[in-house]
């Protein structure tokens, strides 16, 4: 370095002069806040000592203080601090080593359990002991819209970067969601339940599913942030209500990502004309866990690799993929039509209507997905504009797409309907390869292929997107502390969250290799419906309850009718789940349902407005949802309820021993941002300020 001159006095400004000073930067931008003239140019500092500062060490600033430099010759002033006094307070927050850039590439216990309740046993101990107190807290607990945008995302150290646009959000739509749902749960489903009225079945998931990318939206463009549904439930329902949709959407998540590859095992063996399960390894384990699938596990690994390098050039991938895949629908659709015979839909309702609500719960699977593109906020360059038309564009095409291809099989299959004592079985169509073998039937042998070929790429960017989104929620579930904050690091370079995409991936490769589609797939559409009723719930509460605006008078009103809608539903459901074939209950459930809508459409006034796009017919379309959802679990059967019980009580019991104290010292000891965020909110009167009854 050349010689240093003196130069004019300095002042190191307040934040709103300086961008980047409260976040530890003394100068703001690392390597650029100073400049020193020597031999005819600036330079940034680069020395260790008191200049270091200004090139980004974590100095913590006193509030209102400023700094000033009288001459930066080599002999410093009596004013002027010294090296060890302004090193004194950095060292001690700071230990010695953290006062160099952290690597990406490192295992540290600080990077797991940062939270003063894991510091030692006798502290954990001491956390157990506070258990109810926490669980109240948290329960109670609220986030805001700028907590979850500012300081959480912070916690992820590197940003990831706003490249994509409305175009990359449609197509990762139809990637997302275009997939194993459509082509292999359409025959399972019509060969075990719905027969030729499989059509209704996706027309009635398909209303449900817009419902809910209504509320999707609306969240999405005013907390665009990478952790979706649980960023907005910890917004507007708390902590705990978080906790349940985080655990609930790892479930769903893995579960939807074994399932998929699973399903590309079978269309695999069918493209090279042999049957479903040829490719996989019979063993003597369990029924239903008992052939392992290895071939999955390998599309699981490559399919996230790919995730990881770059969410640009990943979407670039997608487009062609995705169109492709297009072209494949459109053939069939028009191929299948071309051998449609109305005969082939009678009968229509082999198994009633209660087969048809059935299938609609297992098909809803099919149109799971598309909250991934929500996930992508983040990484979006105008979320306010391109969400709707990305979200709401490509899930309302989805929708007649996957009508008329059900619609389509039903009349290329005639029915073959077998009627005994004990069995009751839709045979014409293919359980696991429907529109394959349909194509077989009808004499396009080799149409076969051409399906099978485009299912596998419809299955292959389901996985690449599904990799993407899930581990954009697990990064914002890490950020919030529920699992080790070590899954929530982006990568420097990639901008990508390298760390929690291989968590996810490899438990679903684990999921993948032992368990059948058929387990996976009812256990799955248990907890999408659950999650959606939830974001259902917490729309309401968004648009009808604000601390420090609505009353308490208000807040009864709007809980009574809440409390009315949600029970109204969950009476029909039960009752259609208990008593089927029966009315008279529905004479109760339903005008409460209604009742409870009304009443809160007519006598609590609407705390806010969307500020740029929102749900229309609001209660009206949200308590809908509710009752689709919940009506929609309740015809899944018995097993289904038992498996999300288990794994229910494994979240709650993970939740007591871990979830409440990190979340606890997270919101109170452990800085305490998202508390003193909260209450600065109240005190200013911000309307961002968010919270529940």
């Amino acid at each position: 370095m050349s010689s240093l001159v003196p130069i004019a006095p300095i002042q190191l400004l307040e934040p709103k002069a300086m961008a980047g000073i409260d976040q530890g930067l003394v100068g703001g931008i690392p390597g650029a806040g100073l400049g020193l003239a020597g031999s005819g140019e600036a330079s940034g500092i680069d020395f260790k000592g008191w200049m270091g500062l200004v090139v980004g060490l974590p100095y913590k600033r006193p509030k209102n203080t400023v700094l000033s430099v009288e001459n930066l010759s080599p002999s410093l002033p009596s004013s002027t601090p010294t090296p060890s006094e302004v090193y004194q307070p950095i060292m001690a927050e700071n230990p010695k080593e953290d006062l160099q850039p952290k690597s990406y590439w490192r295992l540290r216990h600080d990077d797991f359990f940062p939270e003063p309740s894991f510091r030692s046993w006798s502290s954990y101990r001491s956390a157990l002991s506070q258990t109810p107190h926490r669980i109240y807290d948290r329960l109670v607990g609220r986030s805001t819209d700028a907590t979850e945008l500012d300081e959480v995302r912070r916690r992820s150290e590197n940003d990831m970067r706003r490249t994509l646009t409305w175009w990359d959000l449609t197509w990762f739509g139809f990637g997302s969601v275009i997939g194993a749902g459509i082509f292999v749960l359409t025959g399972q489903e019509a060969h075990e339940h719905a027969g030729p009225a499989i059509i209704l079945s996706y027309v009635i998931s398909g209303i449900s599913a817009m419902l809910s990318v209504f509320c999707y939206t609306e969240f999405a463009i005013e907390i665009p942030v990478a952790g979706g549904s649980f960023a907005y439930l910890r917004v507007e329902l708390g902590d705990f209500a978080a906790f349940i949709a985080a655990a609930n959407l790892i479930l769903e998540h893995l579960i939807g990502g074994a399932a998929v590859a699973r399903a590309w095992t079978s269309y695999l063996a069918t493209l090279i004309n042999r049957p479903p399960n040829s490719l996989r390894i019979h063993t003597n384990l369990a029924k239903d866990f008992n052939l392992l699938d290895p071939i999955a596990v390998v599309v699981l690994f490559v399919t996230a690799g790919a995730a990881m390098l770059s969410t640009k050039k990943t979407s670039y991938f997608n487009w062609v993929a995705s169109a492709i895949h297009v072209v494949v629908i459109v053939f069939v659709i028009i191929a299948g039509f071309a051998h449609a015979k109305t005969e082939n839909l009678s009968p229509f309702l082999p198994f009633g209507v209660e087969g048809v609500f059935r299938a609609a719960a297992i098909v809803y699977f099919a149109y799971g997905g598309f909250d991934n593109i929500a996930t992508m906020a983040e990484e979006t360059r105008n979320p306010s504009r391109d969400i709707p038309l990305g979200l709401l564009g490509s899930m309302s095409i989805i929708t007649v797409i996957y009508c008329l291809m059900a619609l389509a099989l039903g009349m290329m299959q005639r029915a073959f309907l077998i009627q005994t004592e004990t069995l009751n079985r839709y045979t014409a169509i293919d359980p696991n390869a429907a529109f394959s073998v349909a194509f077989r039937n009808v004499g396009m042998q080799w149409a076969q292929y051409i399906v099978a070929l485009g299912a596998l790429k419809g299955m292959t960017t389901v996985l690449l997107v599904g990799a993407i989104g899930t581990a954009r929620y697990t990064t914002h579930i890490a950020r919030s502390h529920i699992i080790p904050p070590f899954f929530a690091l982006v990568h420097p370079k990639t901008a990508t969250p390298i760390y929690a995409t291989l968590l996810m991936t490899i438990a679903r490769a684990i999921i993948a290799l032992f368990s059948s589609l058929h387990i996976l797939a009812s256990l799955l559409s248990i907890s999408t419906l659950f999650i959606f009723m939830m974001m259902a719930t917490a729309l309401l509460v968004r648009r009808y309850y604000v601390r420090g605006v609505s009353t308490k008078k208000d807040l009864v009103k709007f809980v009574v009718c809440l409390v009315v809608i949600i029970l109204a539903s969950v009476g029909t459901s039960a009752y259609w789940g208990l008593r089927p074939g029966r009315w008279v209950g529905y004479l109760v459930t339903v005008p409460l349902w209604v009742a409870g809508t009304l009443g809160m459409w007519l006598f609590v006034p609407k705390a806010r407005e969307p500020k740029v796009w929102g749900v229309p017919m609001v209660p009206w379309l949200p308590a809908l949802s509710i009752g689709m959802n919940l009506f929609l679990m309740g015809s899944l059967g018995r097993d289904a309820f038992v498996r999300f019980g288990i794994c229910s009580g494994l979240m709650l019991l993970y939740y007591v021993l871990v979830g409440v104290h990190v979340t606890y010292d997270v919101a109170h000891e452990h800085g305490g941002g998202e508390e003193k965020a909260l209450r600065g909110k109240v005190e200013d009167g911000g309307d961002a300020d968010r919270s529940v009854a």
